[in-house]
């Protein structure tokens, strides 16, 4: 029997409405289902950079003063002038270190033997005659280059200071060449050395270059272990004393006395503490003190004084909230420091939060890192993870099928 039209029109409606109905499910479910979901807002929550107090500290009243500490940059405070001024003896440091350049010493051997001639022993008159601090010496003499160390470094003697860089580089203009390229290799730019001893009063440095000088003595384990010393037995010698009296007194361990008439009484010197379980060593330096004993006491002050500037800063505490997730189907999650974190500072270093990251989040699980949170500490960075502490997940089919466009 023949379709009416109307009949027709009716069957032509079902067939294409059913095929546009196959085609939207066709295309809508897939978009729909597997279309990325819409990024949850992330929310920065307020926090609190730690504060961190300067200390007052008992400088001496006389002269230039500063400290810093192996491990912190620069100088950590500074009392007085902070121009060049005369080292003395000080000088007897660069000394060691730049032979130790050119002649270095295995840790626990004593160098090849150094025989005396009869030019050294007209150093050791010519600077009995100036007035210097001198040990005896004769044609013929042999110590080796660790007893010549001891002896400049422990007695301070200046006549061996100048047979040691003699020796090294054959003359003391040649060492004097070789001491100003080491000095600027190591950016102690304001440092200016005429002689190997610290006799002339042209030797001088600022209070920042010997506090970077002593960080280089200590880190030199044969300066260091010398410098510590309050005395040694040597051959022909006997029993020799250091000119430093505050050794083993408030940790002190090194480095270095001067003492001149244009210079006064001068101390570079190292001292360890512990600050809540973790060990500092303070370097520090004197200059224009009127005599050993007035500064030996100052220092003293000095040390006792910035013990007490140094400290354990807590920066971050485990599970502190940085961040709070939220999304468009009602699911949160907050992002928080993943550990402890603190830094050991020296009272009044500027600490600030430099920058707290938190990655775009769709779906997470507790315990996935998210982000970080930056401390700047003086010139050390400081960095922690941020972890979720929840779960983020898929809202599921109908949500997505309800929610076409996030």
């Amino acid at each position: 029997m023949p379709v009416s039209r109307k009949t027709y029109i009716r069957r032509r409606f079902g067939v294409f409405g059913g095929l546009g109905i196959f085609l939207l499910a066709a295309f809508y479910l897939p978009v729909t289902l597997l279309a990325p979901l819409p990024a949850a807002t992330a929310t920065t929550v307020a926090t609190t950079v730690p504060d961190n107090p300067a200390v007052e500290l008992a400088w001496p009243g006389f002269g230039s003063s500063a400290i810093g500490a192996v491990g912190f940059p620069g100088v950590l405070a500074s009392s007085g002038p902070t121009t060049p001024r005369t080292i003395a003896s000080i000088t007897k440091i660069v000394t060691s270190l730049v032979v130790l350049q050119k002649m270095p010493l295995s840790e626990g051997t004593d160098g090849p033997t150094i025989t005396m001639t009869s030019a050294d022993v007209e150093l050791y008159y010519s600077f009995i005659a100036r007035d210097g601090e001198v040990r005896p010496v004769w044609a013929g003499l042999s110590l080796t280059q660790r007893q010549l160390l001891e002896v400049v470094l422990i007695a301070s003697a200046n006549n061996y200071a100048q047979s040691m860089a003699t020796w090294a580089f054959g003359s003391e203009d040649a060492f004097l060449t070789a001491a100003a390229a080491w000095l600027s290799e190591h950016g102690l730019n304001h440092t200016t050395l005429h002689d190997s001893t610290g006799m002339d009063p042209r030797n001088t440095s600022t209070t920042a270059d010997l506090i970077a000088l002593g960080k280089l003595a200590i880190a030199d384990p044969t300066v260091s272990s010398i410098v510590a010393m309050k005395s040694v037995n040597l051959p022909y010698f006997g029993t020799v004393n250091n000119t430093n009296k505050l050794l083993g007194i408030d940790g002190v361990r090194g480095i270095k006395t001067g003492t001149l008439d244009e210079a006064g009484a001068c101390l570079l010197f190292a001292s360890d503490i512990e600050v809540d379980g973790h060990p500092v060593t303070i370097i520090g330096v004197v200059l224009g003190g009127p005599d050993h004993p007035t500064i030996d006491a100052a220092i003293r002050a000095l040390l006792a004084s910035a013990a007490k500037g140094f400290r354990e800063l807590p920066l971050v505490t485990a599970g502190e909230v940085f961040y709070t997730y939220s999304t468009v189907w009602d699911q949160s999650a907050r992002a928080v420091a993943s550990k402890d974190e603190s830094a050991l500072v020296w009272a009044g270093t500027t600490v600030t939060r430099t920058a707290t990251t938190a990655s775009e989040l769709r779906e997470g699980h507790t315990g996935d890192t998210v982000g970080a949170v930056t401390f700047s500490v003086g010139g050390t960075t400081v960095s922690v993870p941020l972890d979720l502490d929840g779960t983020v997940a898929d809202p599921g089919p109908w949500w997505r099928l309800t929610h076409p466009f996030g």
